[in-house]
């Protein structure tokens, strides 16, 4: 799997109608708040061009591209952590995943009700955050008496953890995100054990109307309400991306070969899948590496400054514990010499060991023994 997001935002965003087309999973879709009850979870291919073209270099049987995995969650609302709505109730369906992606309602339309009257991306922003700091309060509060029972009995790394747990109290009781804060290497262990959403990276995505969608090209016509999106996301160090909901739905409605007329119609070169897929790895420093040959050719997910061993683990185990070398071949190399065997007469074909770092678009083979 390449990655796994939690779906957050308020009722009526737009966050299952994206999430069904995203995914194409049929989440249900209605005009009122907490239409999501029991979260949803969609598994959708990430579109890689390049796969395709190595499985037909290599004449593969077989071809299996890397995934996303989206998990939506019922809408939140202000007052979620004290019991308010129902998304306060599931939020532990998304404290083990990768990023949060928040979809932020940019559009504006009578017949779709916002739960606060008017379309305000800083406000509602603004509600989700509070409320994530809350639940993480919360999550802290819990943990710490244990830890404070263990520091009592003269136990020194209790006493560091309960140090820390407090100093994370204070800052979301000041309303601030966990995410950013420098930590120890112990630190992020404890850090990583009670898995914060405010620990989480952020991807915003802006919801707009179909009207507006083609305004992202060129940043000058963009909306108030996307800009601003945009100003928080950068203040944040987050990324954002513009989406309309409704494009998507329409988009996945058709045939694939019907989609890339269909965008084209519309001034655009891609489809808001990939451009969030894109945002995703660029967010939590994604690259894909590549294993081709005739049964197969796969697509695997690793993060910048993998080594070659711990890449050959996403595999199986087995190969990461008896690494002995890699053959790699870089994608661009492999098109532009037509196949393997012209890589090979060419001299392109590296040999490395267990210190080489995985480089995006490398394609490889893997030796070792058990």
């Amino acid at each position: 799997m390449g990655f796994n997001c939690g779906i957050v935002g308020l009722p009526n965003v737009g966050k299952s109608t994206l999430f069904n087309a995203l995914t194409a999973a049929g989440a249900a879709v209605a005009n009122y708040p907490f239409c999501t009850i029991d979260p949803n979870v969609g598994v959708v291919e990430v579109p890689d061009e390049r796969l395709q073209r190595l499985a037909g270099i290599f004449h593969s049987k077989k071809v299996v591209p890397t995934t996303v995995e989206f998990v939506d969650i019922a809408g939140l609302v202000k007052g979620a952590s004290q019991g308010e709505g129902l998304g306060n109730k599931f939020l532990s369906h998304i404290r083990n995943v990768d990023a949060i992606v928040h979809i932020v309602r940019c559009f504006e339309d009578p017949d779709v009700v916002h739960v606060s009257g008017t379309v305000d991306p800083a406000r509602d922003i603004e509600i989700i955050e509070t409320e994530l700091i809350l639940a993480d309060l919360e999550t802290v509060e819990r943990r710490l008496p244990s830890v404070e029972k263990k520091a009592k009995s003269g136990d020194p790394k209790s006493a560091a953890e309960q140090a820390f747990l407090q100093r994370l109290q204070a800052a979301l009781a000041k309303g601030e995100p966990i995410r950013g804060k420098s930590c120890t290497p112990e630190e992020s262990r404890w850090l990583n054990e009670i898995h914060l959403l405010t620990d989480k990276p952020v991807l915003y995505v802006a919801n707009v109307s179909e009207a507006d969608l083609g305004a992202g090209a060129d940043p000058s016509k963009e909306t108030a309400h996307v800009k601003r999106v945009r100003e928080i996301a950068q203040r944040e160090g987050a990324e954002a991306v513009v989406i309309s909901g409704k494009v998507e739905a329409e988009l996945i409605a058709l045939p694939k070969e019907d989609r890339a007329a269909f965008l084209k119609e519309l001034g655009l070169s891609e489809s808001g899948l990939d451009r969030l897929i894109r945002a995703g790895y660029a967010l939590l420093g994604l690259i894909t590496f590549f294993t081709a040959g005739e049964p197969e050719s796969r697509a695997w997910t690793v993060s910048k400054g993998t080594k070659a061993p711990q890449a050959a683990g996403k595999i199986h185990s087995d190969i990461e514990k008896g690494f002995i070398r890699a053959e790699v071949m870089s994608y661009s190399d492999l098109i532009a010499c037509g196949g393997p065997a012209a890589v090979r007469e060419r001299g392109l074909l590296r040999v490395e060991g267990r210190d080489y770092i995985v480089q995006d678009g490398d394609v490889r083979y893997f030796r070792f023994q058990v």
